[in-house]
């Protein structure tokens, strides 16, 4: 069985604060609609997730358009993440995604889970090419990343084993709170492999290995032809992108 689990604990601190007066952004409104409640019908959507659990506040109880089972947000993403698996005892995989991506589908759902073939890795995640970004939504600011084949963009889409996120904590947290530090970097990964990686040498198979060695789980990157999942919404103008997109403009 695979559960699901919504990010939603973000305050409206951000640049999003310019354009909306919510106190989180998983409220914030989009035609109408708070972001997060597009997400849950996307997932809900794709009929194959046996429960779903949202990390977030109390605040969300009612707002989003269904029963919520909350779980409370903490300080550190790692470890809030290793405290919600408790929820999905008996689940064999928990798919994780954020609540600012609105313009998720139940087919962008349903083509992720597919390509994640029997499920057997640890951790899969997808990302999406910047070509298939821009095709969809012409001029839409993402943060891309060269690799050998391509230039690409993270998805807010994971699926997990529960089974190793508490292993995994300590260890992505500290890769998280190194990211900006290329001295810290080089630690974690290597001279060389950080020196190929600038260089765009380095190949996205080879950044699987690397960063699944280093948290010590299995894991497979997966190329995905669905813009919707590398789109989300963290400054005003993608708020206007996901307004005319889901208002049919």
């Amino acid at each position: 069985m695979i559960g699901a689990l919504i990010l939603a604990g973000s305050p409206n601190t951000g640049p999003l604060a310019a354009a909306s007066q919510e106190a989180w952004e998983a409220l914030i409104p989009v035609n109408g609609r708070p972001m997060i409640a597009y997400v849950m019908d996307a997932l809900a959507g794709a009929g194959r997730l046996a429960q779903t659990v949202v990390v977030g506040p109390e605040e969300l109880r009612g707002r989003t358009g269904g029963d919520v089972s909350l779980a409370p947000p903490g300080p550190g993403l790692m470890s809030v993440l290793a405290a919600a698996m408790d929820r999905f005892a008996g689940m064999e995989r928990v798919l994780i995604a954020t609540s600012d991506i609105p313009m998720l589908t139940a087919g962008a759902v349903t083509a992720f889970l597919d390509a994640c073939g029997d499920m057997g890795r640890d951790i899969y995640y997808p990302v999406v090419t910047s070509r298939c970004i821009e095709e969809r939504y012409p001029g839409c600011k993402r943060t891309y990343i060269p690799f050998r084949e391509g230039v690409f963009t993270g998805g807010n889409l994971f699926l997990v084993n529960p089974a190793v996120m508490a292993r995994c904590a300590e260890k992505g947290q500290i890769f998280l709170e190194a990211r900006k530090s290329p001295l810290k970097l080089s630690r974690l990964v290597g001279w060389t492999f950080l020196v190929r990686f600038l260089l765009h040498l380095v190949s996205l198979r080879e950044a699987e290995t690397r960063m699944t060695r280093l948290l010590g789980v299995t894991g497979r990157v997966l190329v995905l032809d669905y813009p919707e999942i590398g789109v989300d919404v963290d400054k005003p103008d993608d708020l206007a992108l996901a307004r005319r997109v889901l208002g049919g403009e």
